[in-house]
C-alpha cells in the first residue's frame, strides 16, 4: 500500500477507510477531514482493492466540492477519469438524458432545464391568466412558486399536499396553477431544478431494468455532506444502492442548518435504520481550531437533543481564551469590532484572515459604515451591500425623487414600485409626451391630463402617484429626514410591497429600521440636516462601498453564507434573544444552536462574541437580552446584567478597550505603525482647530478632543459628509 494513502490519516479516518464493504456512516465533526477521507478512499479501492475507476461514484452538494475532489483524486493517481464525480442534480440530469423517453412523462433527451429566472417567468405569465385583481397578482405568485418548491422538496402528491395545507388562503387556486405550471414544463418539454431529482427517483423507482443497471455500475457509493440532503434526494441515494449496498455517507448532524430549504436531519437516523449492519464511525479530532474554541463548541452542542453525541478535540495548543464583551449600545458594538481589527493588523494578521458573523445581515450597516470610518477594507457574503438591497434602493428612490424632480432614474426605479398596475406601453407613452413636452417624467405626470395617448385609467395612476410625492415633499420641507423617511416606509407601504418568508420578511424590517438608525445619526452629528446633505452623504458611502484590495478584505457574512469556509479570527456579533437565536413561534431551537455551533468552528486562532445591551430595532431603542447560548457556552450571570441609563443610545458612555492580548508578541505590536500619521512621540498636532486629511472622507477641522493615549477620541467636522467621532489612535488621518 503507497504511504501516503494511510500516513496522513488519524486513527479514526483509518478505520473508516479500510471499512469497504457495507454500509458506512461517517458523523464528522467540524474540521475533522472528511474531504480527506472520501478521496483517499476512494484512491484506496482503486489502488489497493482493485475496483475499476467505471464503479464508483461521488455525489457532492455544490460545484466547488466536485472540482476539489476530482483535483485531489488526479493528483493521486496521476490520471483523470473513470470515477463519477458530480453534484447530484447534474447526476439526475445525465441519467435522464438517458432515459427520460422511458418514463410516460411526454419528455424527450432534448428536454430543457429552466432556471429559477425563467420558472418564476412561466408562474407570472400562468396567474396572470386567471381571473385575479391586479393587486392580488404578486402575493399569488409569491405564494406559488413557494408551493412549488414545498411539495416538490418533500416528495408529496399534488393532492395530497392539497390536503395538508387546506387551511391556507387561496391554496385551490395555488393548486390549479401548479398544475398549469407543471403541464406548461411537460408542453415545452422542460424541467426545473426540482424536477431533475424528482423524475430520476420516479425513473428509478419505477423501471427496474434503468435501477438494475446503475446500481450494477455503482459498487461503491459515496455521498458528502449527507445532512444536507433532503427525502427525494436520499431515496435516489437508496435506490442506487439497492444492489451492491456498499454506501458510504460522510455528514454531521450538528452542522445540519438548512431545514429551511428542504434538507432534512432524520435522513441520518433513517440511514442507521435503512442499512442493516450499518458500520458508524466518528471523526471528532479537528484539525482547524484550538482547544479553547472547541471547549465552548462542545458545551454549546451538547444542549441538542437530536445528534450523535461526539465531543471535538485537537491535538493543536489552547490558544487563546475566547473573548466576550457585552457592549452598552449596538453603535459601541460596531467600534469595539473595528478598533480590534486594527490591533489585529498591528500584530501581524492579514484583513482577509477576519470574518465578521451575524444570523442577520440587517446587522451589517453599523459594520460597513464603521469600517470605512477606519479604512479597513471589507467584503459582505450572504447578503447584498447594505445600500445595495432592494428595500434600501427603493426607499432611497423616493427620497431622491422627493428632493429632486428632474430625477428619472428613481423615477423609473419607483412607478411601479409597489405595483401600480402600468405596463411598459403605459410608461412609453408616458415618456413620449414628457419628451415632446422637455419635462421630466414626474413633472409630466402632474399634467399628465394633456396626454391624448393615454386611457383615464392610467391617467388617474400616473396624477395619483404625482400627487403622492408632491405630499411627500411638503413633509420633508418641515420634518426631519428620519420623520420622512418612517413616512414613506408608512406612506408608500414598503414591506407591504414583497411578498416574503417570515425570515425574509424579518430581514427587511431589520434593514428598514437600520436606514431610520442612519438617519438619527444623521441628524445627531451634521449641522446641515437637510435631505439634500443626507442623500449626499448616503452617496459617498454606497460610493466607497468598494475595496482597494478585494484580495485582502475583512469578510462580513451571515453564518449561512460560510459554512465549510474558515479564518484565523472570527467575530460573532448580535448575539442576543430574538437576533440570535432568532425567536418566533416556528423558530427550530435546535438549528438555531447548530448555526451558532457552525459560526463558532469557523475560527482557528482567536474567536470573539458581541452583544448590546441597547440595540436599535423596530424604530427605537431597545433593551436586549443575551442570547441563551452564552450561557450554554459557560459565560453564567450574562443573563442578569441591566442598562446603565434608559437612554444611553443617544448618550454613549466613554469606554476603554484594550488592545487585543494575544501570544503574539506585543512588542512587535507597537513596532508596527497604522492608520495615524502623527507626530513620532505624541498626538499633540491632533487639536482643536486643526484640519486633517481622511483617506475616505477628505479633509475636515477638528472641533473636540476627548481622552487620552489609545482611548483619545476627536471630533472632526468634514466638508462633505458632516460630522464624525473617530478613535484618534486607529483612525487613517493625516495633519494638513
Amino acid at each position: 500500500m503507497d504511504n501516503f494513502l494511510v500516513d496522513g490519516l488519524n486513527a479514526e479516518q483509518r478505520e473508516a477507510l479500510y471499512c469497504t464493504d457495507g454500509a458506512v456512516l461517517v458523523t464528522a465533526g467540524a474540521g475533522s477531514g472528511k474531504t480527506k477521507l472520501l478521496t483517499h478512499r476512494i484512491v484506496y479501492l482503486i489502488q489497493e482493492k482493485g475496483v475499476p475507476p467505471y464503479n464508483i461514484i461521488a455525489i457532492t452538494f455544490t460545484n466547488k466540492a466536485t472540482k476539489e475532489m476530482k483535483e485531489r483524486i488526479a493528483g493521486m493517481l496521476g490520471f483523470e477519469g473513470g470515477v463519477w464525480i458530480s453534484t447530484i442534480h447534474s447526476m439526475c440530469a445525465s441519467i435522464l438524458r438517458n432515459h427520460i423517453q422511458e418514463l410516460d412523462e411526454k419528455y424527450t433527451s432534448n428536454f430543457s432545464i429552466y432556471s429559477t429566472d425563467e420558472c418564476q417567468k412561466e408562474i407570472r405569465r400562468i396567474v396572470t391568466t386567471k381571473n385575479i385583481p391586479k393587486k392580488e397578482v404578486d402575493t399569488i405568485i409569491k405564494a406559488v412558486a413557494y408551493h412549488i418548491g414545498n411539495y416538490k422538496n418533500q416528495n408529496f402528491d399534488i393532492e395530497e399536499y392539497r390536503s395538508l395545507n387546506k387551511l391556507d388562503k387561496n391554496i385551490d387556486l395555488i393548486i390549479e396553477c401548479i398544475y398549469d405550471y407543471n403541464n406548461a414544463l411537460k408542453e415545452s418539454n422542460a424541467v426545473d431544478f426540482d424536477d431533475l431529482l424528482i423524475l430520476t427517483e420516479k425513473l428509478l423507482s419505477q423501471n427496474e431494468k434503468v435501477r438494475n443497471m446503475y446500481a450494477s455500475r455503482f459498487k461503491y457509493i459515496h455521498v458528502d455532506e449527507f445532512q444536507d440532503t433532503n427525502v427525494v434526494q436520499y431515496n435516489i441515494v437508496k435506490l442506487l444502492a439497492s444492489v451492491n449496498k456498499n454506501i458510504f455517507v460522510v455528514g454531521d448532524e450538528d452542522q445540519c442548518i438548512y431545514g429551511w430549504r428542504g434538507a432534512s436531519i432524520a435522513n441520518i437516523s433513517n440511514f442507521i435504520k435503512d442499512f442493516e449492519n450499518c458500520h458508524v464511525f466518528k471523526l471528532e479530532r479537528n484539525y482547524r481550531s484550538t482547544k479553547k474554541i472547541l471547549d465552548i463548541a462542545n458545551k454549546l452542542i451538547a444542549h441538542n437533543s437530536n445528534r450523535i453525541p461526539k465531543n471535538l478535540y485537537t491535538e493543536n495548543n489552547d490558544g487563546d481564551a475566547v473573548i466576550y464583551q457585552s457592549l452598552l449600545t449596538d453603535r459601541q458594538e460596531t467600534e469595539y469590532v473595528a478598533q480590534k481589527i486594527c490591533d489585529l493588523i498591528k500584530l501581524g494578521y492579514k484583513y482577509k484572515d477576519i470574518a465578521v458573523l451575524m444570523r442577520l445581515n440587517a446587522l451589517s450597516r453599523g459594520f460597513e459604515q464603521k469600517f470605512m470610518n477606519y479604512n479597513i477594507p471589507f467584503v459582505v457574503y450572504g447578503g447584498f451591500k447594505f445600500f445595495d438591497r432592494v428595500e434600501i434602493k427603493n426607499v432611497l428612490a423616493y427620497l431622491r425623487l422627493i428632493n429632486n424632480a428632474s430625477d428619472n432614474a428613481s423615477f423609473f426605479r419607483v412607478i411601479n414600485f409597489p405595483k401600480r398596475g402600468l405596463g411598459e406601453v403605459s410608461i412609453n407613452k408616458l415618456r413620449e409626451f414628457a419628451e415632446m413636452r422637455h419635462i421630466s417624467l414626474l413633472t409630466a405626470c402632474g399634467i399628465i391630463q394633456e396626454c391624448s395617448t393615454l386611457n383615464n385609467g392610467v391617467k388617474n395612476k400616473l396624477f395619483d402617484f404625482y400627487n403622492l410625492i408632491s405630499n411627500l415633499k411638503e413633509f420633508a420641507n418641515v420634518n426631519t429626514v428620519s420623520s420622512l423617511i418612517n413616512n414613506v416606509i408608512q406612506n408608500v407601504q414598503i414591506l407591504e410591497a414583497f411578498e416574503d418568508t417570515k425570515e425574509d420578511r424579518l430581514n427587511r424590517e431589520l434593514n428598514l429600521n437600520s436606514l431610520l438608525q442612519s438617519a438619527n445619526e444623521f441628524e445627531k452629528s451634521s449641522e446641515d440636516t437637510s435631505l439634500n446633505k443626507y442623500l449626499e452623504s448616503v452617496s459617498l458611502i454606497s460610493d466607497l462601498d468598494t475595496t482597494e484590495d478585494v484580495n485582502n478584505a475583512v469578510t462580513l457574512a451571515t453564518v449561512h453564507a460560510v459554512k465549510g469556509l474558515e479564518y484565523k479570527v472570527v467575530f460573532i456579533v448580535g448575539l442576543e434573544q430574538q437576533i440570535f437565536p432568532i425567536l418566533r413561534y416556528d423558530t427550530d431551537e435546535e438549528e438555531e444552536r447548530r448555526l451558532m455551533y457552525v459560526a463558532i468552528t469557523r475560527a482557528e486562532e482567536l474567536l470573539f462574541l458581541t452583544n448590546a445591551q441597547n440595540r436599535f430595532l423596530y424604530n427605537k431603542a431597545d433593551y436586549m437580552i443575551p442570547s441563551i447560548f452564552l450561557k450554554e457556552m459557560g459565560y453564567e450571570g450574562v443573563l442578569s446584567y441591566k442598562a446603565e441609563r434608559s437612554n444611553v443610545y443617544y448618550e454613549d458612555a466613554d469606554f476603554d478597550m484594550p488592545m487585543v492580548k494575544t501570544s503574539k508578541s506585543l512588542e512587535e505590536l507597537n513596532k508596527i505603525p497604522y492608520g495615524v500619521k502623527k507626530p513620532s512621540n505624541d498626538k499633540e498636532g491632533f487639536i482643536v482647530g486643526a484640519r486633517v486629511q481622511h483617506t475616505k472622507f477628505g479633509e475636515g477641522k477638528i472641533i473636540e478632543v476627548l481622552g487620552s493615549g489609545i482611548n483619545t477620541k476627536v471630533t472632526i467636522k468634514f466638508d462633505t459628509v458632516g460630522v464624525k467621532e473617530l478613535i484618534l489612535e486607529y483612525a487613517p488621518l493625516t495633519l494638513l
